[in-house]
């Protein structure tokens, strides 16, 4: 039951969004500046797929509930009234009351399968809804990432168009100097045209990724929204457990290793209660009935009230093989919610280990870029001042900007594929929310 009352506290708020705001009717995005917390919970609030999971959790809690009526008695009430009509007379009204009760006693266990059967459907339930968010979590944590990407992609075509510029206007001022040929303004200019061309494809993309993380977010494409940058600083060698202390933490928190565990449990039970409905079974019952019979009625003379109780003993001897088919129909579900159960817990194992081990080729790819946009910035600063005093060629330096462009993209990639990759991670192991929430995933400050 624990892992159940984590699953209720998924759905409930922990920004000031949901509680300050009717977020499910709203048709325009907040305008202020959104933490990626707070994107998250906009999106639950008002995701149909998280939602429609909810509901049918609680469906299988209702079903779970109505599982223990049979430990309870039976009780029916009716009341009737009737006029005979007889050769083209009618007669006298005569009424009539009953009241009947009938209780299980014994069915050698059948009551009980059967709502272990409910409890452990209603756990996979809950383990579904659990996976539904987690995924969708996992999105919106993707679509953040992917719009700070394009928005940093927009500002480094920004920074590199300067740069052309500068080139351009540097070469102009050399050509008309008489210092260098109309060749390094035309390739100046050429640089510059494919610096603005880019610019307009990384906006393309900006708006792209914004419209995709709207969309997550049930909001019209079309809308604004401004969300917080994240810190430079992520990914400590130290910062992730070991293999085998992810390996580990799958097998208790994974929902879809749960949920596939749970189904196997509800898989088991009712097998059993198949096998237990062929069993006798007792049960006492007890009736009590009113009657008012007017006197010239034949047969009227029987007491108004009457009644009876008793016990009765059933059991099941022929019902054209069917029984026999749904104990075997059972007992082949038992065994294929046992494979699923085996291939599920292999997949959630290679999920691990590629998340690990992405994660780790993350950390490397980051300081790698990092190195190499620094250079490459150098690089570029240092051709720009060789071209002014004519020891460098504008071919020299053309090329350096193109590396220059080069690194900047694959830095701004690497810097928010490290948080991507770190949340695949925590959905592998089933604690996406729980790092979200510890902060693991959107540091406020640089550690």
């Amino acid at each position: 039951m624990k892992k159940i009352s984590y699953l209720l506290l998924c759905a409930l708020p922990f920004s000031a969004i949901a509680a300050t705001d009717d977020c499910m009717t709203r048709t325009s995005v907040p305008a202020e500046t959104l933490t990626l917390p707070q994107v998250i919970e906009l999106g639950l609030c008002r995701n149909p797929q998280t939602t429609s999971a909810y509901l049918a959790y609680e469906s299988a809690r209702l079903s779970k509930n109505a599982g223990y009526a049979d430990y309870l008695p039976s009780v029916s009430a009716s009341a009737s009234a009737s006029i005979p009509y007889r050769n083209e007379q009618w007669g006298d009204w005569t009424y009539g009351a009953s009241l009947s009760a009938s209780y299980l006693i014994f069915d050698f266990g059948k009551r009980l399968s059967d709502l272990n059967q409910l409890s452990a459907s209603w756990r996979a339930a809950g383990f579904e809804y659990d996976d539904t968010v987690q995924n969708y979590i996992y999105g919106v944590i993707g679509s953040y990432y992917a719009l700070l990407n394009a928005d940093a992609d927009v500002k480094s075509a920004e920074m590199l168009q300067s740069v052309a510029k500068t080139a351009r206007d540097t070469a102009q001022k050399k050509f008309n100097a008489g210092a260098v040929a109309r060749a390094d303004v035309l390739r100046a200019d050429t640089t510059l045209a494919s610096r603005e061309l880019d610019l307009e494809r990384a906006k393309n993309n900006r708006e792209i990724a914004k419209g995709t993380l709207l969309n997550k977010l049930s909001f019209s494409a079309n809308q604004e929204i401004k969300i917080a940058d994240l810190p430079s600083e992520l990914g400590a060698p130290g910062e992730i457990k070991s293999l085998d202390e992810l390996f580990a933490q799958a097998q208790k928190t994974r929902p879809d290793l749960l949920r596939a565990t749970a189904n196997k449990d509800a898989a088991w039970h009712r097998r059993n209660s198949t096998f237990l409905s062929n069993l006798p079974t007792i049960s006492a019952s007890g009736s009590l009935q009113w009657n008012d019979t007017p006197s010239e009625t034949f047969n009227a003379g029987n007491d108004k009230i009457s009644g009876s109780i008793g016990i009765r003993a059933s059991m099941p001897l022929f019902a054209g093989f069917a029984n026999m088919y749904n104990l075997r129909n059972a007992q082949v579900n038992y065994e294929r919610a046992v494979e699923t159960e085996r291939a599920t817990n292999d997949n959630a194992t290679l999920d691990v280990f590629s998340a690990y081990h992405n994660y780790k080729t993350a950390q490397t790819v980051l300081k790698q870029t990092e190195t190499l946009l620094k250079s490459a910035t150098e690089s570029e600063r240092v051709t720009a001042g060789m071209y002014r005093v004519g020891r460098a060629t504008m071919l020299d330096w053309q090329t350096a900007q193109s590396e220059l462009m080069t690194a900047e993209k694959q830095n701004n990639a690497a810097r928010y594929d490290l948080f991507t990759k770190r949340a695949a991670v925590a959905l592998s192991v089933g604690e996406i929310k729980a790092k979200l929430e510890e902060g693991a995933l959107h540091e406020e400050s640089n550690e």
